[in-house]
């Protein structure tokens, strides 16, 4: 709840936001903020924050994050939202690690995509087109899909029990 979000410490709010968007300056500023009226307040300000984040910072989001097909363990909120997110390409797993193997070393970082409701057909198709990008597209493309994650991750936060 957002009046749960707004009464954390802003140690355990930092800590809440890393589960959304990995970049500890991030989590910083859009904890100070608080207290948010709504959550609308709480995405704006996040997506805002996330708009201003340079490539340097975008790759260390991009490391916390697991690969597609490779689904994290654990019991934290960024494991469970990642495990709801991939869901739709349980099956393809050896096909998933040939794309991401493929697109790591074209690019030098993890394929990344805003999962949620693709198929692993559409996840597979989707790669295989990006990998014919060059570096500045794809960084271009790789931040939409990461900006739609973390903002899709703000909303869950919101919704979730926040410890």
């Amino acid at each position: 709840m957002l009046e749960r979000f707004n009464g954390l410490a802003p140690e355990a709010a930092e800590a809440a936001l890393l589960a959304c968007c990995a970049s500890p300056g991030w989590a910083a500023r859009v904890a100070a903020a608080r207290p948010y009226r709504t959550a609308a307040d709480l995405v704006v300000a996040g997506v805002t924050a996330y708009d201003e984040l340079g490539w340097g910072e975008l790759q260390r989001v991009l490391a916390a994050h697991p690969r597609i097909g490779q689904r994290p363990s654990g019991g934290g909120a960024e494991a469970a939202w990642s495990r709801r997110e991939q869901s739709g390409v349980e099956g393809a797993a050896d096909e998933l690690a040939q794309v991401n193997e493929a697109y790591e070393r074209r690019f030098g970082h993890l394929f990344l995509i805003f999962a949620t409701g693709k198929s692993a057909e559409e996840v597979l198709a989707a790669a295989r087109g990006r990998l014919r990008n060059d570096d500045d597209a794809e960084r271009v493309v790789v931040r939409g899909e990461l900006r739609k994650i973390v903002e899709l991750r703000l909303e869950r936060l919101v919704d979730a029990e926040v410890a």
